[in-house]
């Protein structure tokens, strides 16, 4: 799995980003839910994240899908820490902020399927070699209970060398949906499938289909800024 991993922020809160959720704002019709207050989202399930003490606190953000880099970045991130620099793992706090086409990897089978995912994207189900119907980044080959092989962090079956959602998520990573990103992709596949829905009952579909664990925020750039500046989270970009 190839990386390109930079942690610098340039670009992330730049022009283009301003440009693109000004764009949305500007297009959406007068029902659209683009912006969320405090009241509409779990707030309260995402504030410990915000507020946590633990020692070591990474936020890796990123929104492309490629093979899954960022599940990659993220369990490497993880093996580093905690090998490399023998920070216990109840020390560490990491969360995942997924937006763009990354976005869909925070959301189930249903999804996956009937929007067919892996072709609008181009992800192949390594299963079948044609595009995936169902999210291959979610379950570990570990299977639902993540009964692992072997407790050697070098084996391809321990807990170490997973980098599926499930297996991140039991090591505490906890993964975050753009909601922006949400709004957007909705209008984008009521176009691409010519829907007669409108772009809330999509977006409302989608929210009841997030894989468990998922913490749907506002905005992923805003989530980011608020990650660094009040939990002084350390941040790293995968692209």
């Amino acid at each position: 799995m190839s990386q390109s991993i930079s942690t610098s922020r340039r670009g992330f809160l730049g022009q283009a980003a301003i440009g693109v959720a000004a764009a949305l704002v500007a297009t959406a019709p007068a029902e659209s839910q683009i912006v969320w207050t405090e009241n509409q989202w779990k707030f309260p399930e995402f504030d410990p994240i915000l507020h946590s003490k633990r020692k070591v606190r990474l936020v890796a953000e990123c929104n492309i899908i490629a093979d899954g880099e960022v599940l990659g970045a993220l369990r490497n991130a993880l093996n580093a820490m905690h090998y490399g620099f023998a920070v216990p793992m109840n020390e560490i706090q990491v969360a995942a902020a997924l937006h763009g086409a990354a976005n869909l990897i925070n959301y189930d089978d249903y999804i996956w399927q009937k929007y067919k995912v892996g072709e609008w994207f181009k992800v192949d189900d390594p299963e079948t070699g044609k595009p995936a119907v169902r999210n291959i980044f979610y379950p570990s080959k570990a299977g639902a209970k993540l009964s692992y092989t072997s407790t050697d962090p070098n084996n391809p079956g321990s807990a170490e060398m997973d980098t599926s959602v499930q297996g991140l998520q039991a090591r505490g990573v906890t993964f975050l949906s753009c909601h922006m990103a949400t709004e957007a992709q909705a209008r984008v596949l009521i176009k691409r499938f010519s829907l007669t829905a409108q772009p809330e009952e999509i977006v409302h579909e989608m929210l009841a289909h997030t894989v468990p664990g998922v913490i749907v925020v506002p905005g992923v750039v805003g989530t980011v800024t608020m990650l660094q500046s009040v939990g002084h989270y350390s941040y790293l970009k995968v692209v």
